[in-house]
């Protein structure tokens, strides 16, 4: 699909992708919503204050976003949050936008790690889903979890779909496209952090979503916004050859609707 638009091709994946373009392939406008970010201020390692809440929301919208659906990590060992506290904390920054005439409508997620007490949560049907009945989860970076079919299976037995934050940085299922297939045969959608494709998270990581996006394996595409390190390398990605294929993925955020 990508090959009339592309120069020299990626060899570990078979992309080919534009030369560098110092006036910019456009802006995320393609996307419309965000829907993996961690801007409600001071309750995980993104957005530590309302100011800097609004201004990743304000870089986010200057780079053509329309919305977001922001996911506080619910990790219970770290960063033991619930449904109470991420509304609370949605409404105090709406209120902040309205009060600085900031048109950006934006709700909340969750990205929930898959622990004993996301089960929990998963049991008392007491998850917060990105859209409709999908929610965001995460596993280990080290290892993956024990009887993770299993999990998987429960989760949608209990009426979720699940999506898999970022899958090419699990780097045990680096070199291993089968694994991914099989993640994706088993109901699972899977998420790319944009990023991933810039470089930001190493070379291993940005070949398996190269891979990923090759094999048309993702669904949803997330900046991962946690801090200004982040809004300043999606600004510098506008510039990347990896834009035009961006653009050319059917990614489901352009089926979110925020009013």
């Amino acid at each position: 699909m990508f090959s009339k638009l592309f120069g020299k091709k990626k060899e570990s994946s078979g992309l080919r992708y534009a030369p560098h373009n110092p006036n910019g392939y456009g802006n995320w406008s393609f996307l419309g919503t965000d829907m993996h970010s961690h801007l409600i201020p001071g309750i995980d390692d993104g957005a530590q204050t309302i100011e800097d809440s609004i201004m990743l929301i304000q870089r986010l919208q200057s780079m053509g976003y329309h919305s977001a659906i922001t996911t506080p990590h619910i990790k219970y060992d770290h960063y033991p949050n619930n449904n109470y506290n991420i509304q609370s904390g949605l409404h105090g920054l709406q209120q902040a936008l309205h009060e600085r005439n900031i048109n950006f409508p934006i709700r909340a997620a969750a990205e929930y790690y898959i622990d004993d007490h996301f089960m929990q949560l998963l049991e008392a049907g007491e998850l917060m889903p990105v859209v409709d009945n999908q929610v965001l989860v995460e596993i280990s970076f080290m290892f993956e979890p024990v009887r993770f079919d299993d999990i998987l299976f429960r989760i949608q037995a209990k009426g979720y779909k699940p999506i898999l934050a970022h899958p090419e940085r699990y780097a045990y299922y680096h070199g291993n496209m089968q694994a991914y297939h099989d993640l994706r045969n088993k109901g699972c959608y899977l998420q790319l952090n944009t990023l991933s494709l810039f470089g930001y998270y190493g070379g291993a990581v940005k070949r398996a979503a190269e891979d990923l996006l090759s094999a048309g394996l993702y669904q949803y595409c997330g900046t991962d916004m946690h801090h200004i390190k982040h809004a300043d390398n999606l600004q510098a990605m506008l510039q990347s050859g990896v834009m035009p294929v961006l653009q050319q993925t059917p990614f489901l955020n352009t089926s979110m609707q925020l009013v």
